[in-house]
């Protein structure tokens, strides 16, 4: 029998992968495709990821593929990309986009880790060669899931060797469900629910050189105004060893209307795509067909099977949540699992997965929505359509630069909820029983979507902060293991800290952090001002990074206390 078997090995399946073999859990992950995946897809990585990927150790892998920052640091709108007509190319708006690649100072004030951007045919590779290094043997691909059972012990699951075509069967105490859908959700009856057939869409992978057309170095995601064609396209350039205007592959999406039988053609779509962008020169790699849609699973647990990623909500790739929000619930599930199975907490913690994920999720399905049809909107407002000719769809773009229409500027300035939404990626909170709340009320925040406020509030994530030696605050939370931060006077909260640690068996650092005094010092003050403590108070932080309860200040019996506290987080 195997601790978890995980069934998908994209980026929910072998992110949870690694995270569980680093804090010492036996799994066995299988895919029913041989290889990572052929699709460029997602590639928007946030900084909460990026986070999650540094604990792995492949962040700087990432870094070092993905685009430098500089050319990530905007989006703009343009009339076509390369034609006869004097004005293709012409620009009708520009914004800053992912906090200008992570170096606004918000963003830089927020996390150690700048946001990045690498597609996933790229990404998932890294992933699946660091799961392996951490569970040889454990990583098998072209293994398919054929039936699942599970009773109160634990799951079964038939599976079906494709190499070999040999069926064996694989016994775990849990399963999750990490394959986009495809197998363990509808095998458990699980319903997604939402907004279906939002959009038609084609995309192509393809290589060329757009290096005279594709201006502006800093543009990571060139919006296509396409007056020949009367829809809306998507330009982004895909590396691999290039970026910006020299990218050498480029992903390029084009809108079709629901029953545009085009969409179905290959040929019809690659003479659209000539027609679009104005070039011969070119080399397709795939061509992929797809439905914008945001839904999200009618429950994310049955049982001893939890659903992550594509397989419990799926969304329209505007504003890049979807690989992100996969990412973070590995993050969120691992280290409950593993103190579940190291006896250091009782099942009852693996009940807060849900109702953390859920509600996070859904939002971000939300929002990807929003954003999505604020793009067509946006190409509305253009004055635009299929159903003119291309001279009519070239005289109302005139009309927007001639006369600098109000619907256009604004439908454009409102990308920024798209481009911007740094509280909806990093300052998502929590309730459940794994958070302690402490009675205050959550703060105002006049933009609750681009306005992201740290804090300590229980539920809250760990603000950022640079400490004396150069480390960052996250640093100080190893995996699998809680920290208690300690105001300065806070010498009785660090012996309570070892006290409970011992009687509960469960691991727990504690450290003093103030101005002047402790075991680490704040020189730029970031954590004194974020902490929501005084000098004789103390913070609990939970494996994830996020805040599981706070004492203000000094307290009668602090090893009373941080026993009861522990013992109530984690079901004892």
């Amino acid at each position: 029998m195997t601790d978890v078997l995980i069934v998908g090995g994209g980026g929910a399946g072998l992110t949870v992968s690694a995270l569980l073999s680093q804090l010492g859990v036996d799994t066995l992950l299988v895919n029913a495709r041989p290889d990572t995946s052929a699709l460029p897809k997602a590639h928007y990585l946030n900084q909460r990821t990026m986070e999650i990927f540094r604990d792995l150790g492949v962040a700087d892998a990432v870094y070092e593929r993905g685009t430098p920052p500089h050319q990530m640091s905007h989006s703009a709108w343009y009339a076509g990309l390369r034609g006869d007509d004097p004005d293709f190319g012409r620009e009708f708006g520009k914004i800053e986009c992912w906090g200008a690649g992570g170096r606004n100072p918000a963003w830089a004030a927020a996390s150690a880790c700048l946001p990045s951007n690498l597609p996933q045919i790229r990404l998932e590779p890294l992933l699946r060669q660091r799961a392996e290094e951490l569970a040889p043997g454990r990583v098998r691909f072209n293994h398919d899931v054929t039936a699942i059972s599970q009773d109160s012990d634990g799951v079964t699951a038939t599976i079906l060797d494709k190499d070999t075509g040999a069926e064996y069967q694989v016994r775990s105490r849990y399963l999750l469900g990490c394959d986009g859908g495809r197998t363990v959700g509808p095998s458990i009856g699980v319903a997604m629910e939402g907004h279906r057939d939002v959009a038609r869409v084609v995309t192509v992978h393809f290589s060329a050189d757009l290096s005279g057309w594709a201006r502006d170095p800093e543009v990571l995601i060139r919006w296509l105004c396409l007056p020949q064609l009367g829809v809306g396209g998507v330009l982004a350039p895909a590396g691999p060893e290039r970026w910006g205007p020299d990218s050498e592959e480029w992903i390029f999406h084009l809108n079709y209307l629901a029953d545009d039988d085009r969409a179905l053609d290959d040929a019809a779509v690659e003479s659209d795509m000539r027609k679009a962008l104005g070039i011969d020169a070119y080399e397709i790699h795939m061509i992929t067909r797809w439905t914008l849609e945001g839904v999200v699973a009618d429950r994310f647990r049955d049982g001893r099977v939890f659903l992550l990623g594509d397989a419990a909500h799926r969304h329209p790739p505007t504003g890049g949540l979807g690989l992100n929000s996969a990412v973070q619930d590995a993050h969120n599930l691992a280290w409950k699992l593993a103190a579940v199975l190291n006896g250091q907490s009782g099942e009852e913690l693996l009940d807060t997965y849900e109702p953390e994920r859920k509600p996070t999720t859904a939002r971000n399905v939300q929002r990807s929505v929003e954003n999505a049809v604020n793009h067509l909107v946006t190409t509305h407002s253009l004055g635009i359509s299929p159903e003119q000719t291309a001279e009519e769809n070239w005289q109302a773009l005139r009309q927007v630069w001639d006369e600098r229409s109000e619907d256009a500027r604004r439908a454009v300035a409102g990308q920024s909820m798209e481009f911007d939404e740094h509280n909806i990626e990093y300052g998502y909170t929590y309730e459940s029983s794994a958070v302690i709340g402490d009675g205050t009320e959550a703060p105002h925040n006049p933009d609750p979507i681009r306005l992201y406020q740290p804090g300590t509030r229980p539920g809250h994530p760990l603000p950022h902060a640079w400490l004396d030696d150069g480390v960052p605050l996250m640093d100080l939370v190893r995996p699998g293991r809680f920290l208690l931060i300690a105001g300065e006077q806070g010498h009785d909260w660090l012996t309570a800290a070892a006290k409970a640690a011992a009687n509960l068996n469960v691991p727990v650092d504690a450290v003093r952090i103030g101005h002047a005094d402790g075991d680490h010092l704040d020189p730029r003050s970031a954590w004194v001002r974020h902490r929501g403590i005084t000098d004789r108070g103390a913070v609990l932080v939970r494996p994830d990074r996020f805040v599981a309860w706070r004492s203000t200040g000094a307290t009668a019996d602090p090893g009373a206390e941080l026993h009861q506290v522990l013992s109530t987080l984690l079901g004892r």
